[in-house]
């Protein structure tokens, strides 16, 4: 079992710039964890940080499960093998509480919570203490990434890199040019993005990038729909999966996001666009205030068995 705390490892700073073969990710929940489970079955070594060792412990078994249900679908029966890739990819993964034991990487992915300053200021951090040729990356769905970086001096080797939930078995990846972004630092992040298994697509640092800009207003719609009784909320989901193929509906969607998520993606958005589609929506509102945040909370739109 991997320690939670007092990691070290020998990274290789003379490490090509274009070669990623290291990565720590700050932020133990379902998408950081996702993003390091991807980037350890793939062969790389990964570092896990998150200030709080529950969290931590909740990352390794979401991981180990994760990877077993990987393994099985490739390996189907073979137990041996199975076990094998389980452990084998696993075992690359180390476990850490402090920053520090992460920054020798050659690529660092920020997965922490959606709040502008507690993000400043760990990329402040990070770039004081990680060697010059470590990319720094933040996963932010919503937040400009000009600003995330603003205090930063190596502009040219930062960008974007959203990912999608579960990570694991979403196959798209949007790396983000920064303003001051290098062709090389790019290429890099293309290359690796790849190298995990995703596809990637490239979007400019706008409002919601691609795929949120997109999805904001649909999801603000079928909100919108559903609080002026239009129609109810199963059928606007089984309407949106057999009449427009997506494999879920707006509300399945948004609860397995997180409907704090959906309000503050919204928010962003209406606050940089000023486009009225991303307007509040009282019913949002509400629900958020009350806790109902979707599968994580056990309630949002729809009722689930908390494990």
């Amino acid at each position: 079992m991997n320690k939670l705390v007092g990691i070290t490892r020998n990274f290789s700073s003379s490490a090509t710039q274009n070669a990623i073969k290291t990565v720590t990710v700050i932020g133990g929940g379902l998408m950081g964890s996702g993003i390091a489970q991807v980037a350890a079955q793939a062969g790389q070594n990964v570092v896990l940080i998150d200030a709080y060792p529950e969290q931590l412990e909740k990352a390794q078994k979401s991981i180990q499960g994760n990877l077993t249900r990987v393994a099985k679908k490739q390996y189907k029966d073979d137990t041996g093998k199975i076990e094998s890739f389980v452990k084998e990819s696993f075992g690359r993964i180390q476990m850490s509480t402090k920053v520090e034991d992460g920054v020798k990487s050659d690529l660092i992915v920020e997965a922490i919570v959606e709040k502008l300053d507690v993000k400043q200021e760990l990329f402040n951090k990070l770039d004081q203490l990680a060697p010059a040729h470590t990319i720094l990356a933040t996963n932010t769905s919503s937040i400009s990434i000009n600003e995330i970086g603003a205090g930063i001096k190596r502009k040219d080797r930062y960008g974007g890199l959203h990912f999608f939930n579960p990570v694991p078995v979403m196959r798209l990846l949007e790396v983000i040019k920064g303003d001051h972004i290098s062709e090389e630092t790019y290429q890099a992040m293309m290359a690796w993005g790849k190298s995990v298994g995703k596809t990637c697509i490239t979007c400019k640092d706008t409002p919601g990038f691609v795929v949120n800009r997109l999805l904001g207003p649909y999801s603000a719609e079928a909100l919108r729909m559903y609080e002026r009784g239009d129609a109810s909320k199963e059928d606007i989901d089984i309407g949106m999966k057999l009449g427009a193929g997506y494999p879920m509906g707006p509300f399945e969607l948004a609860d397995y996001t997180g409907l704090d998520t959906n309000k503050f993606a919204l928010q962003v958005m209406y606050e940089k666009t000023g486009n009225p589609v991303f307007k509040p929506i009282p019913l949002l509102d509400r629900m958020v205030a009350e806790g109902k945040l979707g599968i994580k909370s056990g309630e949002g739109f729809y009722k689930y068995n908390k494990k």
